[in-house]
């Protein structure tokens, strides 16, 4: 069981953050299992829609000898459109309210790139995030860059390159704070600088940006740095890593009620990196996934 947004959330309910599901999967076989595995972690899923004609998407997932991965296609079947395609805003405007109410509660709303990659699903979240805004929702985006997404997405087929990275560079000036990898720093930024990155956005967001077992750049509440990273030599299979660390990291800014200097930030990046870290000692992208115990363990003592 795997796919961004889904991983993030569970990664929270693990840390014993209140967290909310919403998007859209088939209403089959590998559906039922999420829906199975978010009711196990008590992730809410009363925004969750199931398509009775579209299948929930399987990801073909490729991995080395070094546990690294890379995303090669999907398991298509019959079908050439998946269900998280036809994410549906008008679902979600006939219970407005009850939406409106859990925003009210809201502090954070996370979310990434890939949904750009479908139109129905692009005005969906676009739709969302001026509703976060309305709230004073803290908007997260992991850009998550998966050019095989958009590939394989029937709507974005004949979208270039260019225009890819047009449609995200315009969603990321939503955020409030954003996480990159280095490699989608410098294909959307030509820059790995986190302040500078944050100086071209409209929100002048804080910026994270990772790169596997290297040291971590930051640019946090207007102070910037960078953290080590811990590492293991039995690295199993880092699918799901991103997302364990942005997990860990947003749970962390929720106890701290944000960090404010240096020291804070460091210990904030630092228990995010072993979120990542433990995630990565087994198979899969949630099953690893650590609570408090484990990260504590990790470090030998109580970070918090």
């Amino acid at each position: 069981m795997g796919g961004a947004p889904a991983n993030v959330a569970c990664a929270l309910r693990k840390l014993q953050i209140d967290t909310a599901f919403i998007g859209r999967i088939g209403n089959d076989e590998f559906g039922k299992k999420f829906i199975k595995q978010f009711k196990e972690l008590e992730v809410n899923i009363n925004f969750l829609q199931l398509d009775d004609c579209l299948p929930t998407r399987i990801v073909k997932v490729n991995r080395d000898n070094a546990g690294d991965r890379y995303f090669s296609g999907f398991d298509k079947g019959f079908n050439t459109v998946f269900a998280d395609e036809a994410f549906d805003m008008n679902e979600i405007k006939k219970d407005l309210k009850s939406l409106e109410k859990l925003f009210l509660k809201t502090k954070y709303f996370v979310c990434g790139t890939i949904i750009l990659s479908s139109k129905a699903s692009a005005d969906t979240i676009n739709f969302l995030l001026i509703l976060a805004n309305k709230f004073d929702v803290k908007i997260i985006i992991d850009l998550n860059w998966r050019e095989v997404f958009w590939d394989f997405a029937t709507s974005s087929l004949v979208t270039s390159k260019n225009e890819r990275v047009g449609l995200i560079r315009n969603l990321l000036n939503y955020a409030h704070i954003l996480k990159l990898a280095k490699e989608e720093a410098i294909l959307f930024f030509e820059n790995e600088n986190p302040l500078e990155i944050s100086e071209t956005l409209s929100n002048r967001p804080d910026v994270i940006i990772t790169d596997g077992a290297n040291p971590i750049l930051w640019f946090i509440n207007g102070v910037q740095g960078m953290t080590k990273v811990l590492n293991s030599p039995k690295i199993i299979d880092t699918t799901g890593a991103g997302d364990a660390f942005l997990a860990g990291l947003i749970s962390q800014l929720l106890s701290c009620d944000y960090p404010s200097n240096e020291s804070e930030i460091q210990n904030c990046v630092r228990f995010a990196s072993v979120c990542g870290l433990l995630t990565c000692l087994g198979e899969g992208a949630i099953e690893q996934q650590p609570d408090y115990s484990k990260v504590n363990e990790f470090f030998g003592s109580q970070i918090l």
